[in-house]
């Protein structure tokens, strides 16, 4: 016999806060957030912690090739297909406590609480940590997934670089997580995703619970610029093949190109490297990463066209040699209209204050979608703020949203009585 799970059920917040606290001391940041990226021994520790948290509660692990841990706790039903909960436990340079992380230790607390209430559910489910979701060390983010999801073969991931040349395949390798695996073999009867929002719009708002229906579409767009490096004072301004003159034009371009395209399109730049990078020498190279995203295919196309074709004019009128390479992509993505529904009714049942949101930072989720019927839940975040050390959000609302994503799990893998 099918059951629904009633209102009255609810997630263990203080352990989920505590595992939260836990894994933050793994990779601390120097200014109170966390420094854990990927296939570093700081990822390799974090990932030792969350297996034996696994172990305890009793789930069966499998690691694929690009290393992603999955987590199964076994349905009564062996045909039925698993649901999956997932995100990542690597995280920025300057990362903050609750990124990733909440997702993947939300979903080990389903289990847990699943496990203290005696709850058995046709479906297995299947607890998910993705490798290299954050992209930080190794381009293009969401590289596991990727992977997963057929948009990139193992051989080029293997063959991602980080800034010190060393390759994903080596650094997997090396801190032993190579798994056996075949990357993408599994299938999914559902996959959820739970996140902190990375933007200001729930707290604003004064809601509790988004209720993710979109993920917007993105290009990273890699430029390399290349002029001539030569003494900045004694080379005469009309003599000078600048690149990094090139590279502030388009950045400003980059801007306008965004602000044509409002509401619900944006552009920048968060990464650039000068060469030679010294005081008194204008630069013979520089290498920068535009991010464009938006939810409209249309404005997508449009807004890569205009950056590309106006960035070569730029380079071309200064005399700077410019090539540009996608470093990183994805499509807009509508999320499973079903799962959705099965959120936002959790969120009603539990008495959650809710809004629909678009994703505006790409998720594991978004390749997911691609193989399964998939979506997000997220929580609000102080100021919006992620990405950053000060990153913050409060036991109440990493509660809450695990507690969706808990009633809206058990919907989908059927509590069995």
């Amino acid at each position: 016999m099918v059951a629904a799970p009633g209102e009255n059920l609810r997630i263990n917040g203080d352990r989920l806060w505590d595992s939260l606290m836990e894994m933050a001391k793994i990779g601390p940041g120097i200014a109170g957030g966390n420094n854990r990226q990927t296939l570093t021994d700081a990822d390799a520790e974090g990932r030792k912690l969350f297996k034996a948290w696994c172990d305890d509660a009793g789930l069966t692990m499998g690691v694929d090739q690009m290393g992603t841990m999955f987590m199964t706790r076994a349905g009564t039903d062996p045909d039925a297909l698993p649901v999956y909960i997932g995100s990542h436990l690597d995280t920025q340079p300057t990362g903050g406590k609750y990124d990733g992380v909440l997702g993947v230790l939300s979903g080990l607390e389903v289990v847990r609480t699943l496990n203290d209430l005696g709850i058995r559910t046709k479906h297995p489910i299947v607890v998910t940590n993705w490798t290299n979701e954050e992209g930080a060390r190794f381009a293009p983010a969401m590289l596991a997934s990727g992977v997963f999801a057929g948009i990139h073969d193992l051989d080029y991931a293997y063959a991602r670089k980080d800034p010190d040349g060393k390759t994903f395949g080596d650094e997997l390798k090396r801190i032993g997580w190579v798994g056996e695996e075949e990357v993408g073999a599994r299938k999914m009867h559902a996959y959820f995703e739970y996140h902190i929002e990375q933007g200001p719009i729930l707290e604003a708002e004064n809601k509790q619970i988004g209720v993710v229906t979109h993920c917007q579409g993105l290009w990273w767009l890699e430029f390399t610029l290349t002029g001539r490096e030569a003494h900045t004072g004694s080379t005469p301004m009309n003599m000078r093949v600048n690149a990094g003159l090139a590279m502030s034009r388009i950045l400003e371009m980059v801007q306008d190109v965004a602000m044509a395209e409002q509401p619900g399109a944006v552009g920048g730049v968060g990464q650039m490297f000068f060469s030679p990078n010294s005081r008194n020498v204008l630069p013979g190279k520089v290498v920068f990463t535009v991010d464009i995203r938006t939810p409209s295919q249309e404005k997508l196309d449009r807004m890569r066209a205009k950056i590309e074709k106006q960035a070569a004019e730029i380079c071309d009128k200064l005399g700077v040699g410019c090539s540009v390479e996608a470093v990183g992509h994805f499509d807009p993505i509508t999320f499973d209209p079903v799962l959705v529904g099965r959120v936002r009714e959790a969120a009603e049942k539990l008495g959650y204050s809710h809004m629909d949101l678009i994703s505006g930072a790409g998720h594991d989720a978004c390749w997911a979608a691609k193989v399964a019927p998939a979506t997000m839940i997220m929580c609000p975040c102080v100021g919006g703020l992620s990405h950053n050390e000060a990153e913050e959000i409060s036991k109440e609302w990493a509660s809450a949203g695990a507690d969706v994503l808990f009633h809206a799990v058990l919907e989908t893998a059927e509590i069995v009585e």
